[in-house]
């Protein structure tokens, strides 16, 4: 019982970070660092303390820029 609650938790944990990137890179002025494509894959794997969390989410970020991609062309970069 004590594996699966640590299998759920870190799964959980897991799932609370999908996207944040792409999340955080389209809503937050100035996250999006210019970038007018994969702006949540740029905004994943920049320089900074956070950083290996962050690579955790780097393929959630990836498919959800991937399904984001008509919503890039149209917009231009994220300022």
């Amino acid at each position: 019982m004590n594996y699966f609650l640590k299998i759920t938790a870190l799964s959980a944990a897991i799932l609370l970070l999908t996207g944040c990137g792409s999340i955080i890179s389209r809503t937050f002025p100035g996250q999006g660092h210019g970038n007018q494509y994969y702006p949540g894959v740029q905004w994943d794997v920049r320089d900074g303390p956070w950083r290996v969390l962050t690579i955790l989410d780097l393929p959630l970020s990836l498919v959800m820029d991937t399904l984001l991609l008509p919503v890039d062309a149209s917009h231009g970069p994220y300022e």
